[in-house]
């Protein structure tokens, strides 16, 4: 049986499992239609033309895990940014940990979805949200359909959230081949500020594939900031989707970190449906071996005098491959907008590949709008010049590449990420963090 017929055929068992009165239950059926209908993308569309599922498709992953496994807090311990004070919403093989979390309803929600649909008191807020502004590709459908757990997170007008949320989604391993499918809601009211980590972490080196939806609504004069650490085990996978709906003044931001994992595919969506917005979206990328990473980007620019600024670098090695395919949408009435959009490759290895492809499509005339990429390898006079200068040649080439990447890391606001993720450079890299970056 494949594993798009398994999932379909799992569905009606899913199904049994949840509530049938659920706000969302007709959801969840039109969604797994739509994925029963399309299927897993191919490289045939226009947007996956680079990247092909088939290596990852072809597990027999378990839908449902046979039962709960605990973890102790020394397990999860390195995963986490455990040197802040934070609230932390924790998943083992898809299902809550109570007693990892540290969860809120003291001025703010911080807490999962599964009980934010069992409440009435959010149900009403919960459905005047979900699902409105994801598109409607399979994969994202899929998610829809078996959604049922993640996190929920609503911050009220005016509130600045003191302490960063960490949603950490963690495999035991105790399936031999898992798949998850995590959904997370988060809704800022006007006026309020909210920091985000987010991590999807194997404990082991059974298969995994993680398929998460994230829905992001930030109100008038928010400012989110939104971290995604991606450094999982070799056969673990990921596909995710991140959709972000802004409006007024709003500023968001997501820094994507990905040096670990099988295939990683992000697909990050805004849509600024305001005046004055700024979105940022900023990676690093660095892998070796047969690694896939995949960068999807959109920013849909419908209002005037907005913002937009993505800025990639990509670091390949051995026979790994990076594919970034980056869009800016500007309409007609969305004049005085600045976009800038980059994309700048290392290749360290021959036989690594990148493909790239910048966008734009701009409908207003009245516009300041640029893309570029670029792919090469080190400079070899700057290596030269640093050898002569008594440097070894392993940490001249770290450096330079340290140096290439940095720009990203300067827009970071949170000290102990930056520091976390400059470790995880220097690992990539092969130099010891001693070596004064």
């Amino acid at each position: 049986m494949s594993l798009k017929d398994k999932l379909v055929t799992s569905f009606l068992a899913f199904e049994n499992q949840t509530d049938i009165d659920s706000p969302i239950h007709e959801i969840r059926v039109e969604a797994i239609k739509e994925f029963e209908e399309k299927g897993f993308p191919s490289k045939k569309e226009e947007s996956w033309k680079y990247t092909s599922l088939n290596s990852v498709t072809k597990e027999d992953y378990s839908v449902f895990p046979k039962k709960e496994y605990a973890l102790e807090y020394k397990d999860v311990k390195p995963y986490l940014i455990h040197d802040i004070e934070s609230y932390k919403i924790i998943f083992i093989d898809g299902k809550y940990s109570s007693h990892l979390s540290e969860t809120t309803h003291d001025k703010i929600d911080v807490c999962i979805l599964s009980s934010a649909l069992a409440k009435a008191k959010y149900n009403d807020r919960v459905m005047s949200y979900f699902n409105k502004i994801t598109n409607k590709d399979s994969l994202t459908s899929l998610n829809t359909a078996f959604s049922s757990e993640g996190a929920f997170i609503h911050i009220p007008k005016g509130t600045v959230v003191e302490k960063p949320i960490q949603i950490i989604n963690f495999v035991t391993g105790h399936e031999s081949a898992l798949m998850l499918q995590p959904r997370n809601l988060i809704i800022v009211d006007d006026n309020a500020q909210l920091q985000v980590i987010e991590r999807h972490q194997s404990l082991t080196d059974n298969a995994v594939l993680t398929n998460v939806v994230s829905e992001v609504f930030a109100g008038n004069n928010v400012v989110i900031d939104w971290y995604k650490i991606q450094n999982d085990k070799q056969n673990a996978s990921l596909i995710d989707h991140t959709f972000i709906d802004q409006k007024r003044d709003s500023n968001c931001s997501v820094h994507t970190f990905t040096f670990g994992g099988k295939l990683v595919r992000n697909n990050l969506n805004f849509f600024q449906n305001g005046t004055h917005v700024e979105s940022t979206l900023k990676g690093v990328t660095i892998i070796g071996e047969k690694q896939h990473v995949d960068h999807n980007t959109l920013v849909h620019h419908i209002e005037p005098n907005c913002e937009s600024h993505q800025d990639y670098k990509g670091i390949f090695n051995d026979r790994s491959t990076g594919v970034f395919n980056g869009k800016v949408v500007v309409e007609k009435e969305a004049q005085k907008t600045n976009a800038f959009q980059a994309n700048n490759n290392i290749l360290i290895s021959d036989k690594a590949t990148v493909n790239t492809k910048p966008q734009l499509e701009i409908f207003a005339d009245d516009v300041k709008c640029s893309h570029g990429c670029t792919i090469g390898q080190l400079d070899e006079n700057a290596l030269f010049y640093m050898q002569s200068r008594g440097i070894p040649v392993k940490e001249a080439k770290a450096l330079l590449m340290y140096a290439f990447a940095n720009n990203v890391l300067e827009s970071v606001r949170i000290p102990e990420i930056k520091q976390r993720v400059k470790s995880l450079i220097a690992n990539k890299l092969g130099v010891n963090i001693g070596f004064d970056l």
